[in-house]
């Protein structure tokens, strides 16, 4: 495993100057294209620095013979937070499978744990969406987890579209020193000659996006009696969370009470319920006050995040 940092860049396709309002990310060919709502502002400031961990091909293979369906549906079991509540309900719906269960090693324990992750648009077809602290302790530089892998549409211990091992994963510098902007992109081995966004889709990405929208979160919580088996969700309006003050990094809310677990989420916008597409706007962070779930508001640090992701 090895740890770098990227930063001092910043580009979109053959874009070069800053635009206002929302950048919607997706891709066309070969190129990141955004979808800018109008304004053009001034040159753009240095990019946000990046923090960078790449795992072995030997780590990869490992990663795979240690996540068996057995230790998978184990987990959950053992980790049991307790009675689901109230707000988030089983996902009825079409299949989500860009959506699934993000396995891994805690850096700091080396215990078992899980999250919940999203294949989204990128160039290399490779990039799945989740919370930093899915991947690596806040404030915490020595203790990037590992073991990594992605199982896309996870069911009951099924797992449809197969075990996508992580080669690397990314994040921005402020999480790693100031536990700051909690969001990661993870780059994914394609399985059998097969990336991840051609085996399962992918969503979009909004940055940019002011909350007071309608939002679906989704997750895999391992409260009982679904223990991260079934994915569930919880439907409401965002909203600002104003107990964060900082500018650097803005929150936002929604109505929720999935657990652990569920972490990393995708909080999807304008969502189909008949293709299962929507926009990610955000993804599950931490419950806030009771039955409140924060996520980040996506700005530069998750343009850069998926900019360098797609290209590694």
């Amino acid at each position: 495993m090895s740890i770098s940092q990227i930063g001092d860049r910043w580009e979109l396709g053959m874009l070069r100057k800053r635009w206002a309002g929302v950048v919607l990310i997706a891709t066309v060919g070969w190129s990141a294209v955004a979808c800018i709502a109008p304004g053009i502002g001034a040159e753009p400031p240095a990019a946000p620095a990046i923090t960078k961990v790449d795992f072995t091909p030997q780590e990869r293979a490992e990663a795979l013979g240690y996540w068996t369906p057995q230790r998978m549906k184990q987990l959950g079991v053992d980790l049991d937070l307790g009675p689901t509540g109230p707000i988030a309900q089983n996902w009825s719906g079409v299949q989500m499978k860009t959506i699934g269960r993000l396995f891994f090693v805690h850096g700091d324990n080396g215990k078992d744990s899980y999250c919940t992750a999203t294949s989204v648009h990128s160039d290399n077809r490779d990039v799945v969406l989740t919370a930093a602290h899915c991947v690596q302790k806040g404030s915490a530089p020595a203790f990037p987890y590992t073991t990594m892998v992605f199982v896309p549409g996870y069911d009951n211990g099924k797992v449809p579209y197969g075990v996508f091992p992580v080669r690397s994963f990314l994040m921005p510098t402020s999480f790693v020193n100031e536990s700051k902007n909690d969001v990661a992109a993870l780059v994914v081995d394609p399985v059998d000659g097969k990336h991840v966004n051609d085996v399962v889709g992918a969503q979009r990405v909004a940055v940019g996006r002011k909350p007071g929208k309608q939002v679906v979160s989704f997750g895999y919580p391992a409260s009982n009696p679904q223990l991260g088996e079934q994915l569930m969700h919880c439907a409401g309006k965002s909203a600002v969370d104003h107990t964060v003050t900082d500018p650097s990094n803005p929150h936002q809310l929604v109505r929720c009470d999935m657990t652990g677990g569920s972490s990393g989420g995708p909080w999807l916008a304008d969502l189909n319920t008949n293709t299962g597409q929507g926009i990610v706007v955000s993804v599950n962070s931490s419950l806030g006050v009771p039955d409140t779930m924060a996520g980040s508001v996506f700005g530069d640090e998750v343009q850069q995040l998926l900019l360098e992701a797609s290209r590694s």
